[in-house]
């Protein structure tokens, strides 16, 4: 520490200051006492969740701290908050999905620099040892740089939180299926955070012959303006009604004990639910890589994938109670996307007054000094 010498604290808040510290002209490290963000310190419903103070995080080597500007609500959000099927210690700040901007970055990262507008899903399922105590439901989380992506130029941060783990889990069945252009489709919940992915990748990504999906009355024109080349509405026609029979059941919603039936009898049944329904299926779970999301941006960028937001959001911050709550009927369309985060902690290059000395715009952070 002798080479560094602490520049000022300036306090944003009675609560929350920033302590800066300077190596020469380069702002070596920032620091600030704690952040606002929502977590559950027990199982339960959403009643359980807080809104408070949270430690702010500091980032290893390969790893960045995001500012989130948006995130996006999972069911596997409210379902390990309902039960301890991951192992994490409390509190939880729930979350997988956010987009936000770089704000700081540990000496072995090479692909982000300060400032870069990035998107991913911060919590690897695959990864050996506990999931992150601090999900996306704060305003300053850490990942790995690896983990994360560049965010489409096109997409505003709302629309980039709602993809990530969504659509990484949509690319999963896919590939876990094996599935071969000009192949035919069935999919089970066209409209959900997943399967409007689903129905949009199989048309324009994997190059499907024939895409079916399956929503409700209200929905059938929306599913069918995502791609698909019939949408079947569920509440008027049983699957033993349905004579075609497919290359590939995509299953998004766990029917795959009743669904099996429009599916070929060799034909790969895929099912992101956990147990599978029907002992042909073959649960699909996601690979979370920012490379997965690398490889849709041209997609993204001209059009072809969509992000999809359910209409009732995005909810604010403050709002992340009822935005489970419409979660967990069960009846959105789309994702559940939260914005509106707090930016009293911003970090120093964000534009703020501060007196005569302006902190410069891009500055070089690094953990060294922790």
């Amino acid at each position: 520490m002798s080479d560094y010498k602490i520049f000022r604290t300036i306090y944003i808040s009675k609560l929350d200051r920033f302590l800066y510290i300077y190596q020469g002209d380069v702002l070596c490290f920032w620091r600030a006492n704690m952040q606002k963000a929502w977590f559950y310190e027990e199982y339960g419903s959403k009643e359980v969740l807080k809104l408070g103070d949270f430690p702010l995080p500091t980032p290893h080597h390969n790893q960045i701290i995001v500012q989130v500007r948006a995130a996006a609500l999972n069911p596997i959000d409210f379902k390990r908050r309902q039960r301890p099927i991951f192992p994490s210690d409390f509190p939880v700040v729930p979350g997988c999905d956010m987009a936000g901007v770089v704000v700081a970055k540990g000496t072995g990262v090479t692909k982000f620099d300060l400032g870069d507008a990035v998107y991913g899903n911060i919590q690897d399922f695959n990864a050996p040892g506990k999931l992150k105590q601090l999900g996306t439901l704060a305003e300053f989380i850490v990942v790995e740089e690896t983990l994360v992506a560049m965010k489409p130029q096109n997409l505003s941060f709302e629309e980039a939180a709602s993809l990530p783990l969504a659509v990484q889990t949509a690319i999963e069945g896919f590939v876990t299926a094996d599935f071969k252009e000009g192949q035919t489709i069935f999919i089970v919940g066209g409209a959900g955070g997943v399967g409007t992915l689903v129905v949009q990748l199989a048309k324009h990504f994997y190059n499907a012959s024939y895409v079916v999906a399956t929503c409700s009355s209200p929905k059938v024109e929306f599913v069918k303006k995502l791609g698909a080349d019939k949408v079947i509405d569920y509440t008027n026609t049983k699957y033993e009604e349905i004579e075609e029979k497919f290359d590939f059941l995509y299953d998004t919603i766990g029917d795959c004990k009743n669904s099996f039936v429009v599916a070929k009898d060799e034909a790969p049944i895929i099912d992101i639910t956990w147990p599978p329904s029907h002992p042909r299926a073959v649960y699909s779970s996601l690979t979370v890589s920012g490379e997965n999301l690398e490889m849709l941006r041209p997609y993204l960028e001209n059009g072809k994938l969509k992000a999809i937001i359910d209409p009732t959001g995005p909810y604010a911050f403050t709002d992340v109670i009822e935005a489970f709550r419409y979660l967990e009927t069960g009846r959105a369309r789309g994702k559940v996307v939260i914005a509106s985060f707090p930016t009293e902690n911003a970090p120093p290059y964000v534009s703020r007054e501060l007196g005569s000395n302006q902190m410069p715009q891009r500055v070089a952070l690094g953990t060294s000094v922790c």
